[in-house]
C-alpha cells in the first residue's frame, strides 16, 4: 500500500490509499473531486471506496461526483447516516471493516463532531485522523464537550508510537507557534518546528507525523487531565 496526499481546497488533504498489486484505492475525506479525479487519470488508478471521517463539507464535497464518476462505495459512521451524502456502508465503533486488500479498525473519536471517526489501517501503521487530531495541534470542539476530545485523544495516545498519523489539513506551521509558547523549552518540539519550516520552504507537506512525534511535541496530547486539556484548547480559541 501507498499513500498519496492529494492538496484540496485552501489548505486541506485528502488521501487516496493506493493497493500497489491493483491499483485499486480508497480515497479519505474528498474535499472536492477534481484534484482526486486529475491524479487518478494521470496514473490509472481505480477508486473504489471513499471513506468519511465526519460530516463537514470540506471532508465530503467530493462524494457525489465521485461516487457517480466511479461508482465508488461510501463509508461513514453509523450515526451521521442522515449527514454524510451518497453513504453506502455504515460502521461503528471498534468494527473491523475489511473489503478487497483493505483493512481498517474503525475508532470513534467524538469532540470536533460527535460523529467523528478515524480509520486506523493497523497492518500498514497508517491513521487517518480527520479534524481530531493534527500534526501539534487537535481539532475545535463543535458539537462534543472538553471530555469527549480529551477521551478521543487518549484513545489514540494508545496505539503503537509508530504509526503515521495523515490528518485534514495543513495546520502544522501555525499550531507549532502555539505550542512553542506552550512549552519553550521543549527540545523535541524545537527540532520539530525546524524541520517543519524547512518541509514548507520546499514546499512539502508536514504531514504525516508519527504517534511519538506528537507525544514528545503536541501539548494537547501531553495534557495530564481535561481540566488542564481545557484550559489548553480555550487558549488556542484565541490564539
Amino acid at each position: 500500500m501507498r499513500v498519496e496526499i492529494i492538496p484540496c481546497l485552501q489548505d486541506n488533504y485528502s488521501y487516496l490509499i493506493i493497493n500497489e498489486n491493483n491499483n485499486d484505492a480508497c480515497v479519505v475525506d474528498p474535499s472536492e473531486a477534481k484534484p482526486i479525479i486529475d491524479f487518478i487519470k494521470k496514473n490509472n488508478i481505480n477508486l473504489k471506496y471513499i471513506l468519511n471521517t465526519h460530516h463537514h463539507f470540506d471532508h465530503i464535497g467530493g462524494n457525489k461526483e465521485l461516487k457517480k464518476k466511479y461508482n465508488a462505495t461510501v463509508v461513514g459512521f453509523k450515526n451521521d447516516a442522515q449527514r454524510i451524502p451518497e453513504i453506502d456502508v455504515l460502521v461503528e465503533d471498534n468494527q473491523l471493516w475489511k473489503r478487497d486488500n483493505f483493512e481498517v479498525k474503525i475508532i470513534h473519536i467524538p469532540g470536533h463532531t460527535t460523529g467523528h471517526i478515524c480509520f486506523y489501517f493497523f497492518n500498514e501503521k497508517l491513521l487517518f485522523s480527520g479534524d481530531t487530531l493534527f500534526s501539534l495541534g487537535c481539532g475545535k470542539i463543535f458539537e462534543g464537550t472538553y471530555e469527549d476530545m480529551f477521551e478521543s485523544l487518549n484513545k489514540i495516545k494508545k496505539l503503537p508510537e509508530d504509526i503515521y498519523i495523515y490528518c485534514g489539513h495543513e495546520y502544522t506551521l501555525q499550531n507549532s507557534k502555539f505550542c512553542i509558547e506552550q512549552d519553550p523549552d521543549n527540545l523535541d518540539l524545537q527540532n520539530k518546528i525546524a524541520k517543519i519550516i524547512k518541509d514548507i520552504k520546499n514546499n512539502i507537506p508536514t504531514v504525516p507525523s508519527t504517534l511519538k512525534d506528537e507525544k514528545e511535541c503536541n501539548v494537547f496530547l501531553r495534557a495530564k487531565n481535561v481540566e488542564s486539556f481545557s484550559k489548553l484548547r480555550d487558549l488556542k480559541d484565541n490564539f
